[in-house]
């Protein structure tokens, strides 16, 4: 089975072709020369992730083709940067400075619970599925490790010592919130006709 992951992230590419099994071959936006940056307006995870199959469908006539959207969401900030996680700090969408923002707003904060969301969108055969992961953690007061991506040397994900960017990417992928979106998105994949 070869199926299309909208995505323009090589890091999300390489974690989601390290997860999948043998016999789904996961192409990429490359493969099918789409090279232009895909509008995600929604005001939800869910609404982007399926903006982006939806772009997929009308403009490549890829029929089996999925999506992810992820937000970090802070307990301290209402929620925030939520689905606006990739441009918290502006459009140029550097992660840097959108840890450098979310630390600048947690400075005063005792309450630095938080928690990643991903939700995937699969168009399968003419059917829209969707399939969510989080994981809860905390905000460290600084960034900590070098691997991963995005967020990951600032967010310690609940039951564990290390930010996600200090663990091996297999650990990760045990207990992320893509991680675990794409199990369920696998086991489904696995059972389907």
């Amino acid at each position: 089975m070869k199926i299309v992951f909208a995505t323009n992230n090589t890091n999300k590419l390489k974690e989601i072709q390290s997860l999948v099994p043998e016999g789904i071959i996961i192409k990429s936006l490359t493969d099918i020369n789409c090279t232009e940056d895909i509008p995600e307006t929604g005001e939800t995870l869910k609404e982007n992730a399926k903006q982006k199959t939806d772009y997929i469908l009308e403009n490549y006539q890829r029929v089996n083709c999925f999506s992810d959207d992820t937000g970090l969401e802070i307990e301290a900030l209402n929620g925030a940067p939520g689905v606006y996680s990739a441009r918290y700090a502006g459009p140029q969408k550097n992660s840097e400075d959108n840890m450098e923002l979310v630390l600048e707003n947690l400075k005063n904060q005792e309450n630095r619970s938080a928690q990643f969301k991903t939700v995937i969108s699969l168009f399968l055969d003419d059917k829209q599925y969707f399939f969510e992961g989080i994981c809860r953690g905390v905000i460290r007061l600084e960034r900590s490790g070098t691997d991963g991506f995005g967020y990951d040397p600032i967010f310690q994900p609940e039951g564990y010592e290390q930010t996600f960017a200090e663990m091996p990417m297999e650990e990760k992928n045990k207990i992320s919130h893509r991680g675990r979106a794409v199990q369920k998105l696998i086991e489904f994949l696995k059972n389907y006709k």
